[in-house]
């Protein structure tokens, strides 16, 4: 059917200028919508294949975290470097990394794009496993070369988290943010799980045949590729290009001020509180368990998959809770709900009740990473988030060495008995409750809803990629908030979702 309108004249022509003629037929009002109901198919098709990818890359990249940081001090003491040495990998590449990612902010700004960055970062961190895959094929390997090698793992790891953190926020709409990283974690959790059983039964097998070092080559080997796999996955994604003029830099005493100003960068001095009173007991509790307590490395390994577990199934109903209520009001839930779960160690006498410890643990450590990795998309301005976050993951890894250097104090002064540790686990529970005084005093700002569209094009895997990246054209980064290590029972060394296990 056609439609006739009377002669008027076409906008931004004049009055003179030809236009549709009295009774002259114009297109059916079906044909115009056809455009805009392309349009709006093509972008959820993209947004499809963008969520899809990012899912399928944060599960392979979990599988690389499960297989290679978490035995990280293994090998160390396979290689018959010490106990102290295995220790301190733990910690101290992991603040030589935060130090290194100080200059993401620089190197963004001078790609003119978060991916590029991503991809040199992530690219290091692939690499960053060849030494050691070396040096467990020789038999033998310097303590500085495994620490440069695992600082160079962190500092790759943790120099794409801000860049990532500002790319996915115009890939993931709002409306759909809680739910979908709620999924994707879920898949994450079960790749760390899959990776840290399959690494522990491949060195169970290894040490049962004195092949210990060559089993360690395979894992470090398979965990390299599963960062490129995951990277892959990465290259399919579209990258917004309208934002890169817009990166702003906060340098450290601007973002002081803003804190003491009542900005809502306030909300970073509780993540980082709770990471200073976690780690007070965090890094004991494998001490305690299998020095003290003396339960069975299968039992060990049955604590740590009970925490895993607990997080896959709570996370649905966290991402829920924060669709409804907010992150938030989940953040509130999940920085209670750890308060008492370190003191619950004080009253776990055997295995049955250290797992259902270890599943209310998993339970609200879902809640609590859900809700702060939120809680950085709400909070911090898309164009600054890049320059705050690396700044946060300094801090981050600072408060991360300060608490376990105060509990190691606490055990020096008391001795290392049963009773110390549970003073300490008592001690870590009291700190975490004090930590929701700073949470209460963080001020409340309305979410930053930066969701207005944007020019988005697609990748080709050809561009040339900067420096590392340049011969891994289809690696591309990971996906992934660096948070804070939380895990009590570290089945992971020293990590923040990107992110963690058992508390």
């Amino acid at each position: 059917m056609n439609i006739r309108v009377s002669h008027a004249p076409s906008p931004g022509r004049g009055d003179s200028a030809p236009g549709p003629r009295s009774g002259s037929p114009i297109a059916p009002l079906s044909s115009p919508a056809r455009a805009p109901r392309s349009g709006r198919f093509s972008r959820r098709r993209v947004l499809r294949r963008n969520l899809r990818n990012s899912v399928a890359d944060g599960a392979a990249f979990s599988v690389m975290v499960g297989l290679g940081e978490t035995y990280f001090p293994a090998f160390v003491l396979a290689l018959g470097l010490g106990e102290i040495a295995a220790g301190l990998v733990a910690s101290v590449p992991l603040l030589i990394g935060a130090i290194l990612q100080l200059i993401s902010p620089y190197a963004v700004a001078r790609l003119g794009s978060n991916r590029r960055w991503c991809v040199t970062c992530v690219a290091l961190q692939g690499l960053s496993f060849v030494p050691l895959v070396l040096g467990a094929l020789h038999g033998s390997m310097p303590v500085w070369g495994v620490f440069a090698a695992v600082s160079l793992y962190w500092g790759g790891g943790l120099g794409a988290g801000p860049a990532w953190n500002t790319w996915m926020e115009t890939v993931v709409p709002f409306r759909v943010r809680a739910p979908f990283f709620a999924m994707r974690t879920r898949f994450g959790q079960a790749g760390v799980l899959l990776g840290f059983l399959a690494g522990g039964l491949s060195l169970q097998y290894g040490k049962a045949n004195g092949q210990v070092l060559t089993l360690f080559a395979v894992i470090f080997g398979i965990a390299g590729a599963c960062r490129f796999v995951s990277a892959r996955f990465l290259s399919g994604q579209t990258e917004p290009v309208s934002i890169h003029g817009r990166q702003k830099h906060v340098s450290l005493s601007e973002l002081v001020s803003r804190i003491r100003g009542g900005g809502s960068e306030g909300m970073l001095l509780y993540f980082l509180a709770v990471q200073v009173a976690v780690q007070i007991s965090g890094p004991y509790f494998s001490p305690f368990m299998l020095g003290q307590l003396k339960i069975s490395y299968l039992h060990f390994v049955a604590l740590l998959a009970t925490s895993f577990v607990a997080k896959i199934l709570a996370l649905s109903a966290c991402g829920r809770f924060a669709a409804h209520f907010g992150a938030r009001k989940l953040l509130w839930l999940g920085g209670i709900g750890i308060m008492p779960v370190s003191g619950l160690w004080l009253y776990a006498n055997n295995f049955w009740t250290l797992a259902a410890v270890q599943f209310l643990a998993g339970a609200v450590w879902a809640a609590y990473e859900l809700a702060m990795f939120l809680l950085f998309f709400e909070t911090v301005r898309r164009e600054e988030r890049t320059s705050i976050l690396t700044l946060f993951n300094l801090a981050n890894s600072v408060a991360l060495v300060v608490g376990a250097v105060l509990g190691g104090l606490v055990l020096s002064l008391l001795g290392q008995s049963r009773e110390s540790y549970l003073c300490l686990f008592a001690l870590s529970s009291f700190a975490r409750a004090a930590t929701l005084l700073v949470l209460k005093a963080a001020p409340t700002a309305p979410p930053l809803l930066d969701d207005e569209p944007v020019e988005t094009r697609q990748i080709d895997a050809a561009e040339p990629l900067p420096g590392p990246a340049t011969a891994l054209t289809s690696a591309r980064p990971q996906p992934r908030l660096e948070l804070p290590r939380t895990d009590e029972m570290p089945a992971r060394t020293g990590r923040s979702q990107d992110a963690p296990t058992a508390r």
